[in-house]
């Protein structure tokens, strides 16, 4: 069966004329005089037609350690007040790893929040929004507004509704998914930004300002918890100041007004205020350590990064890259070409092994 199958192939093989090909070629040669020019010209008008672009990277090593040695201690001195910070680490119920960094900075809320990020020229002296950059500063191709792609919307612009966005509002953040992209070293735990923009210097600075939304959106997730646990204890203890106040107040007009008094009655409410009075300060002490204690979690969940390569201004455009273009262009221009010349001189079937 094998020896049958490599026999017909060599058949196959021997039954293309190669001698008929090139002949077919040569006789059609004034052919690719005209379609290779025509395909160099196309090339250089594309080329021209795509803005130079600039790419920033940014590459970050998240710390997914939790506690270390400073918070030990600070367990330590919360539990000397009869409070238990709780174990467990910062990652231990953190549902965001760095695997899921693209996807998070894919979602709605994420890209709706870099649009009042502020950026400028390096020689201009007014900023505007990211926003405002995409909708009226970012050129496209001249045929994205020959076939309606990019056609402006009329409306005026509304509030930020992640819900429902108006449909300028949906577009930029489309530009947004393209232009600012996370990717994930799984090996060693790298998280690299890239960030694409038509000015060196807007580049440099987007790539920045992504990073510190993605810090700032992350210290947010992780420590949303801890930080709602410390406003409430910091609310009661607040209270229990204030009530702490009040009992002390109370307690030393008490004494005040009936210093010389011998009643047993007297003593009694004496006592009755002086033990009010240890209760609420009992409270405030407790409420204090708990603070404290909150204070700490706060810290133990918000994450840190190290910076491994901040933004820099790039030295020149990443793209278009025009001699990629100018040799595609000119590849499928000769390849259409030959097939058209091979099937018009009936050479393409033996070609394909057809008959």
């Amino acid at each position: 069966m094998e020896q049958n199958q490599i026999n017909t192939q060599v058949n196959k093989v021997k039954s293309i004329d190669f001698c008929a090909i090139r002949q077919a070629l040569k006789k059609n040669r004034k052919l690719y005089y005209i379609v290779l020019p025509f395909a160099f010209v196309l090339a250089i008008v594309i080329t021209k037609s795509i803005p130079p672009y600039y790419k920033c990277e940014v590459i970050l090593a998240p710390e997914l350690g939790g506690g270390g040695s400073s918070m030990g201690q600070l367990a330590s001195l919360a539990s000397s007040f009869g409070v238990s910070i709780g174990g467990g680490g910062a990652t231990g119920g953190d549902a965001i790893t760095p695997s899921l960094y693209p996807d998070l900075m894919k979602s709605t809320d994420f890209k709706t929040s870099l649009f009042p990020i502020k950026v400028h020229g390096k020689k201009d002296k007014t900023s505007m929004t990211y926003y405002d950059y995409l909708k009226n500063e970012w050129k496209e191709p001249w045929w994205e507004d020959f076939f309606g792609l990019m056609a402006p919307e009329k409306k005026k612009d509304t509030l930020v509704n992640n819900f429902e966005l108006t449909g300028e509002q949906a577009r930029i953040a489309s530009m947004i998914n393209k232009n600012v992209l996370c990717k994930i070293d799984q090996k060693y735990g790298l998280v690299t930004i890239n960030v694409t923009a038509q000015d060196s210097y807007i580049a440099a600075l987007l790539a920045d300002s992504v990073k510190a939304r993605l810090q700032d959106f992350l210290t947010d997730y992780r420590t949303k918890k801890s930080r709602h646990d410390l406003e409430y204890a910091e609310m009661l203890q607040v209270q229990a100041k204030k009530d702490y106040e009040h009992a002390r107040q109370k307690y030393v007009e008490f004494v005040d007004a009936n210093q010389d008094v011998v009643l047993e009655s007297i003593r009694q409410k004496q006592t009755d205020l002086e033990n009010d009075l240890q209760l609420q300060y009992n409270n405030y002490n407790t409420l204090s350590a708990q603070v404290l204690a909150y204070k700490a979690k706060v810290q133990e969940a918000t994450p840190a990064f190290t910076t491994l390569q901040r933004a820099t201004v790039p030295l020149g455009p990443t793209g278009p890259n025009r001699n990629r273009i100018l040799f595609v262009c000119l590849f499928l221009a000769a390849l259409f070409t030959t097939i058209y010349v091979l099937y018009k001189e009936h050479q393409l079937k033996p070609l394909l092994g057809l008959s």
